[in-house]
């Protein structure tokens, strides 16, 4: 995690938290440059000391990572879901052994070309209508492009699925992160899958070196627009669009 403040306020930002700096600008005075953790109500919650801040910057900076790992662990328990070991903060634990043949444990992983049909199924859910051959030509392009689609997979049935991109833009220092598609089958909505696949997309775009990351909704969508605001993103501009002629 950066140590740099506007980072750390804005992880602290997502955990419902704001970061207070003590007011002493005088490098040889006591407190200089120290940091704490307040709630929405202005209470504190971590690095004071005698109602000041107290903190360094990596004291904030490990209590947030502790409580990304808490919520990481919270989330899984909501659904019982496994992340993959490469690109996730928590590595999953084996499943436990059982006498009879276990219920497959959900688990987020990258799309495959076997996967398309059931793909195919999730986009038209969201009024996007395209056949599993060409679900699979553009996983086949957007892995040798280095952003795969996701998919959380409890054996061989997909019941999530998220894309990511990353955007180099010619007035940005960093790169641009973007929620490409999100849909989640009816059965597992409201357990949690949803969020799991924006923090792994997340993570994913964070080791891509983007610094923010954007999602496009319908206006139609209230109920994708609530989720969004719920994980802590917030509405920032207008979309337009418009189709251009195909040869």
């Amino acid at each position: 995690m950066s140590l740099d403040p506007e980072a750390l306020k804005e992880m602290a930002a997502n955990r419902g938290l704001k970061l207070r700096r003590s007011r002493i600008r005088n490098p040889e005075k006591r407190g200089f440059n120290r940091f704490g953790l307040v709630n929405a109500a202005g209470e504190a919650v971590f690095g004071f000391r005698r109602d000041k801040p107290a903190a360094d910057l990596q004291e904030i900076a490990d209590y947030l990572r502790g409580a990304e790992v808490q919520d990481w662990r919270a989330s899984l328990k909501e659904v019982g879901a496994v992340v993959p070991r490469s690109g996730a903060s928590e590595p999953a634990s084996p499943p436990a052994k059982k006498k009879s043949k276990p219920d497959p444990t959900p688990e987020i992983r990258e799309a495959r070309k076997g996967d398309a049909e059931q793909l195919a199924a999730l986009f038209a859910t969201l009024d996007h209508p395209i056949d599993a051959k060409a679900v699979a030509a553009n996983l086949k392009v957007l892995e040798k492009a280095g952003e795969p689609v996701l998919v959380m997979a409890k054996g061989k049935e997909v019941i999530g699925v998220i894309g990511i991109h990353r955007t180099t833009n010619p007035h940005r220092t960093f790169n641009i992160g973007r929620i490409t598609v999100l849909a989640v089958t009816e059965a597992w909505r409201g357990r949690g899958t949803g969020r799991l696949l924006v923090e792994e997309a997340e993570r994913r775009m964070t080791a891509m070196g983007c610094g923010m990351v954007e999602v496009t909704s319908a206006d139609r969508r209230g109920e994708a627009h609530a989720f969004y605001k719920h994980l802590g993103y917030e509405r920032t501009s207008i979309r337009f669009a418009k189709p251009l002629a195909r040869g």
